[in-house]
């Protein structure tokens, strides 16, 4: 189905064109000077000292716990709230997910149960800034201090977002975003590493090009894998990085706009921002209580696709999906926050193209299925 109002529209209206353009008439498609420059510019955004550029998301995951030294048999304390890639890049490594719940104050892992996860062979903590809001890095922090693990922080929501006023990209050992069609910068897909030790970075750069040393040339002290970001993707981002704050300020406007003309909507919630954070705009997400609002989230969305308009669902908990449902329930995996939000969550169109009229249309049309009647 096509949309009059899609969920995400890339905005390329700046010097996307003419990088990409440039990268192709000199030749250099795959490695490329936009490469250092987007990861030097990325870095300096992140407030980290270093980014490497790379394919996706989910493999900038799988870099990241390689270079924790993560193996077969290892847990991981990870949310169930969040994108299946997260648990996918613990599994990759031969590793186990284990599924703790999110805080309803700010929708990310609770500290609290993840410590409660702990076992000895847990080897790390990967909060997951959902929905752009950042987690509670400094009490994940602390308990990793405590119990000897690493933390590799999945932003790949959380481009710009702020963690008690500082950016997201260089609190944890490692942090990973994307750069996939829907995220604030996007080009088509894309991902980056962002660390502060240079160890480390060495070995992500080393593996994430095939295991191959930098200092003698086809030799391979380690297999690796080709996860590199091609020049001309580079050359797409370092056109919107320009415009980051442009970006910034215009989805922060359509937050503010969804929020002032739905709220007081009965049985519309919205997502909560701890004091601390400073939301990254990525989707707008509301919450929908079917007894008060009078119509279940399906029939919701099932209303604005009639409208032709785009919308998504908040992902399934992946502690009960197929690949991981049976060691979770061994696990004994108990997610009711989890569980209630992602039954009743919808995330609305945001794109920085997006006009104050196609918002109002969105709106209208979500507040014209309010229902007095209970739900059917």
């Amino acid at each position: 189905m096509s949309f009059d109002i899609p969920l995400c529209n890339p905005d390329l209206t700046g010097n996307e064109a003419k990088y990409a353009l440039e990268a192709i008439q000199s030749g250099w498609i795959g490695t490329g000077p936009f490469i250092k420059r987007f990861e030097a510019e990325f870095a300096r955004l992140s407030g980290a000292r270093a980014a490497v550029a790379c394919a996706n998301g989910t493999v900038a995951l799988h870099l990241a716990l390689r270079a924790m030294g993560l193996e077969a048999g290892d847990e991981v304390i990870v949310p169930s709230f969040t994108y299946v890639a997260t648990a996918n890049a613990v599994r990759l490594c031969g590793a186990e997910p284990v599924f703790v719940d999110v805080e309803p104050e700010t929708w990310c892992i609770d500290p609290v149960l993840a410590e409660q996860a702990i076992t000895p062979r847990t080897k790390g903590i990967m909060p997951v800034d959902l929905y752009g809001h950042p987690a509670d890095l400094d009490a994940i922090n602390r308990l990793a201090a405590i119990y000897g693990l690493w933390v590799v922080e999945d932003a790949a929501e959380a481009a710009l977002a702020k963690y008690r006023g500082r950016p997201v990209g260089g609190l944890a050992q490692v942090t990973t975003f994307s750069f996939h069609l829907t995220k604030v910068f996007t080009s088509g897909e894309g991902g980056a590493v962002t660390l502060n030790d240079d160890k480390v970075e060495a070995f992500i750069r080393m593996i994430s090009s095939h295991g191959m040393d930098p200092e003698r040339r086809f030799y391979f002290p380690v297999s690796g894998y080709n996860y590199r970001l091609t020049n001309i993707s580079a050359g797409l981002l370092c056109a919107q990085i320009e415009r980051h704050e442009a970006f910034l300020a215009r989805r922060a406007a359509i937050f503010r706009l969804y929020h002032d003309v739905l709220r007081g909507t009965p049985g519309i919630g919205f997502r909560p921002v701890a004091p601390w954070a400073t939301l990254s705009p990525w989707l707008f997400s509301i919450t929908v209580d079917a007894d008060e609002f009078g119509r279940t989230r399906h029939q919701v969305m099932a209303g604005l696709a009639e409208h032709k308009i785009d919308s998504r669902p908040f992902f399934i908990p992946v502690h009960t999906l197929p690949p991981f449902r049976e060691s979770a329930g061994q696990r004994k995996a108990h997610c009711p926050v989890t569980d209630r939000l992602c039954r009743s969550g919808i995330n609305l169109p945001t794109y920085t193209t997006m006009t104050d009229g196609q918002v109002e249309e969105v709106t209208k049309t979500i507040k014209a299925m309010v229902k007095s009647n209970p739900r059917s």
